[in-house]
């Protein structure tokens, strides 16, 4: 009866289960993300990173974690403590229910929408407001300065990131991810990043668009504008000290893994093999999704550690003169080739 999915008690119960062991998974991979993150960063500057807390450092994330959450929760004289402590609790929230959609593997999801697309960009766009609730209840014009970079920044890529989305739903047919992943089926060149087909001269520079903005929509150098330390010290978040801060950063880490996990289901195929005989077929499909996006964190944390930080003038044209543009033509180019070169086939 407890776990009879026909009956209500049953379905929330194996759904709560479900949600559990996805958090569960996640916030331990976030951990060694997190860990591997320094340790990239470390190695580009040839230092060693974290090597003390455990064999390699491995326990470093958790020892971070402790601290975080051992140490005295400050709240400056003149917030609005009620506002400064929902915030960042809102923007975890948000970072973690826009899992709930992603597929991992052939039916590994928490809930397989039909229009999984709608739902995470709806949710990306709510993660707004913890932003720039925490910069305006801290009461500190830096604070506050901050979050409206932030706002402006996420709000304006966002845009070429929908466009982007956009010319891979008309290829799929579908919004929900799984299928857009099973519509990649059958190779490498099945991927819509890289597929042997005329279109892919669209698609592949569509995922290096949705790859750099994706940088931008979570303020990852070379787009940290919003916490510019020469300019801002540390943005939106500036005020805030103990578990408050780890809220914070645990949010803007699921938003980096879920951007690179968007990148894997999108352009790379989701959890198929490159090639589709043994022994590329023995490796789980799980593994291929993690492989995937690891590779994407990869590419991100490398970008973090070598290229310049831009000027927010430059960030902002970027996105609108540039992106916004070439991911407008690049839906008109793919409505064209579904229309007259996929329809008459």
């Amino acid at each position: 009866m407890l776990f009879d999915t026909s009956t209500a008690l049953g379905w929330t119960v194996i759904t709560l289960l479900k949600v559990l062991g996805f958090v569960v998974v996640l916030l331990i991979s976030l951990a060694f993300i997190l860990l591997a993150d320094r340790k990239i960063w470390a190695a580009v500057q040839m230092r060693k990173g974290p090597n003390v807390v455990g064999a390699f450092g491995l326990l470093q994330s958790f020892a971070d974690f402790i601290k975080f959450a051992l140490k005295e929760v400050i709240i400056p004289a003149g917030t609005d403590k009620g506002i400064f402590i929902l915030a960042p609790f809102l923007s975890l929230t948000m970072a973690f229910i826009a899992w709930a959609v992603v597929p991992v593997a052939p039916g590994w999801v928490v809930s397989d929408l039909n229009v999984g697309i709608l739902y995470l960009l709806a949710i990306s766009s709510l993660g707004v407001y913890g932003i720039i609730l925490g910069g305006w209840a801290s009461n500190s014009k830096y604070s506050f300065l901050g979050a409206l970079r932030s706002t402006a920044q996420m709000i304006s890529y966002e845009v070429s990131i929908g466009f982007v989305i956009v010319t891979v739903l008309l290829l799929a047919g579908s919004m929900n991810l799984s299928e857009i992943v099973e519509a990649q089926a059958g190779g490498f060149w099945h991927w819509y990043g890289i597929a042997l087909s005329p279109i892919t001269l669209v698609m592949l520079p569509m995922m290096v668009v949705f790859f750099i903005s994706a940088l931008a929509e979570t303020n990852r150098p070379p787009f940290d504008l919003p916490e510019a330390e020469s300019e801002l010290v540390a943005g939106y978040q500036v005020e805030y000290s103990s578990t408050l801060y780890l809220l914070f950063m645990i949010g803007e880490y699921l938003n980096i893994v879920l951007m690179c996990s968007m990148v894997t289901i999108l352009f790379l195929g989701g959890w198929h093999a490159p090639v589709d005989i043994a022994p590329f077929t023995w490796i789980p499909p799980v593994f291929w999704f993690a492989f995937k996006a690891l590779f994407t964190f990869f590419l991100f944390a490398m970008v973090k550690a070598i290229v310049p930080r831009y000027r927010y003038d430059q960030l902002m044209r970027l996105g609108w003169k540039v992106f916004l543009p070439i991911s407008m033509g690049a839906v008109v180019l793919v409505s064209a080739w579904v229309v007259f070169v996929q329809g008459s086939a």
